[in-house]
């Protein structure tokens, strides 16, 4: 169903064709749970007219059943296969799609197969990707449950003197035991690493009078979850608690700004306003948020240019923080729905600034 409704744009919007390396686009378009072998050529090739079928190495002849394919083995040029099935779905040229993420020696190949116009996927996937349907949702509040169940696990941890890498290993295997793996490698600032939105982990240890940002997510049959919450151990800097209070503020003004119809800008700007009116705003220095789904970063994207109009079905991340050199920062995440017709959240952890 899904790939007759590719089909059905890519002839709505003149392509002739499509080839899908090994993603998310090809597990949300097939199902099939196909990791990229490598340099070995995996490859889902699309018509306009509604053929498709998969280019797999021979590794994968236990994975892949009942579906279109074409194998190939160790010793045998994967593009001679991958040219007689263009040729046979009429598509030795004309505009064809192109998974964003494909490997840039596979294009490089391709590129000398025909007389081609490409384009990216994304133009087309982001339309049928951005509204999900009810089941996608509820692998997300799945998703989304297990985050908050490992942040109720960390406030039970002693975490004075713990390294940063330490403590997200902790958390990495705590979401691993609550479902299908994480949706990217944990987060954890202690103190003035704060002031890194993107901080990786290292060896400093956590102090009493810290603020420490924890942002993580986990997976549930393919779907992400992606939750950041800020902690003190031990009570902080006063205007380390005052940016926690603003930031919370910016985080639920946005979040009552999430309706049907309203632009993704309007939601960012809800956040930035308030932060700004504080006196924070050059601290601010991200979107407020980005879409969620099989992937940990998609669309819609909830930044100054957002130019989409939320539907319901559109889930994203809505996250302001504040960063202040020297000092640290404070990031406070939540996953949400556009669910008749308003926000609904996701992930519910509690977002009072708690001190252990």
């Amino acid at each position: 169903m899904r790939l007759q409704k590719l089909v059905s744009l890519m002839k709505e919007r003149n392509f002739d064709g499509a080839l899908i390396s090994p993603g998310t686009n090809l597990y949300y378009l097939t199902d099939l749970h196909i990791h990229e072998a490598g340099e070995r050529l995996t490859v889902l090739v699309v018509s306009a007219d509604g053929d498709y079928r998969l280019l797999a190495p021979s590794l994968y002849e236990n994975v892949v059943r009942n579906y279109p394919v074409t194998f190939w083995r160790d010793g045998e040029n994967p593009y001679d296969k991958l040219a007689w099935i263009l040729a046979e779905f009429h598509l030795s040229g004309g505009r064809l799609l192109i998974e964003d993420t494909m490997r840039a020696d596979w294009l490089m190949k391709v590129i000398r197969l025909g007389s081609f116009e490409f384009h990216p996927l994304s133009s087309l996937m982001r339309e049928l990707r951005m509204r999900k349907d009810r089941h996608e949702i509820e692998m997300m509040g799945h998703a989304a449950k297990a985050a908050d169940r490992v942040f109720d696990e960390i406030l039970s941890w002693d975490l004075l003197g713990m390294r940063e890498r330490e403590l997200a290993l902790k958390i990495e295997l705590a979401i691993r035991e609550l479902s299908d793996g994480i949706s990217f490698e944990p987060i954890v600032a202690g103190g003035e690493n704060a002031a890194n939105p993107h901080h990786a982990p290292g060896d400093r240890r956590l102090r009493k009078g810290d603020l420490v940002i924890l942002d993580y997510g986990a997976k549930w049959k393919g779907y992400c979850s992606d939750i950041t919450r800020t902690i003190a151990l031990g009570r902080p800097d006063e205007r380390l608690v005052e940016i926690y209070e603003v930031v919370k503020e910016a985080q639920e003004r946005a979040y009552r700004a999430v309706r049907e119809g309203v632009l993704a800008r309007e939601v960012d700007g809800a956040a930035r306003e308030t932060i700004a009116k504080a006196g924070y705003g050059e601290y601010f220095t991200h979107r407020t948020g980005h879409g969620l789904g099989l992937d940990v970063h998609e669309e819609p994207y909830i930044g100054p240019d957002g130019n989409v109009a939320l539907e319901n079905g559109m889930t994203f991340t809505i996250e302001p923080g504040i960063y202040v050199p020297g000092l640290g920062g404070v990031r406070i995440e939540d996953d949400v729905v556009v669910h008749d017709g308003r926000g609904k959240r996701l992930t519910r952890a509690e977002r009072e600034l708690i001190i252990i």
